[in-house]
């Protein structure tokens, strides 16, 4: 069964990226080949990406700052407002309603996952919908004080594992549902 995985890295204070969208942060960060929610391990089960454009810009920047070519073979759709090139003939650029693109992935991506690779709103959106059904994440040893949320949404979480790679704390949850605003507080 196809579930949708948001699969990402966050710093100790919640944030993807800095209020510059650098990921520097992560990239400095040791992980171990191999070890608990390994990238390469986690690809090989995925069918199909949805990315928010910032994210994917990110991506564009980076592989033209490097010389890396575009990494994924999965069918990609990169929710988005704005004008932008796809990156390789596997994207699509896609805006509206995000359970019409979500029903698209999950046939493309024939029983396997689909992973939101960025957009903590993006994984909100889809969280809002139903469509969410696990967060996979690596916490980093690193406080930012701003930048761009891990998921801007009240989610009710269930840990189901959890573990060390390098110097990440590696959790895995599945999706409750929203959580409920509490009618009031007692002191």
């Amino acid at each position: 069964m196809t579930r949708t995985v948001y699969y990402t890295a966050t710093t100790l204070d919640g944030f993807l990226a800095d209020e510059h969208d650098s990921l520097d942060w992560l990239l400095s960060q040791p992980l171990d080949e191999g070890g608990m929610l390994d990238h390469d391990e986690f690809i090989g089960g995925i069918g199909a990406l949805l990315m928010g454009a910032t994210t994917y810009q990110w991506v564009l920047d980076h592989g033209a700052r490097t010389g890396d070519p575009w990494a994924y073979e999965q069918p990609t759709w990169v929710m988005t407002h704005r004008d932008l090139p796809p990156a390789a003939e596997n994207v699509t650029i896609a805006s509206g309603d995000v359970r019409a693109v979500h029903a698209a992935m999950v046939e493309a991506a024939a029983g396997r996952d689909v992973w939101v690779v960025g957009g903590g709103d993006l994984a909100g959106q889809l969280a809002d919908a139903g469509l969410l059904d696990e967060v996979l994440v690596s916490i980093a040893p690193v406080v930012l004080g701003a930048g761009r949320p891990l998921l801007p949404r009240r989610l009710d979480l269930r840990l189901t594992s959890h573990g060390r790679n390098g110097a990440f704390l590696c959790a895995t949850y599945d999706v409750v549902g929203p959580l409920a605003a509490s009618a009031g507080t007692d002191a």
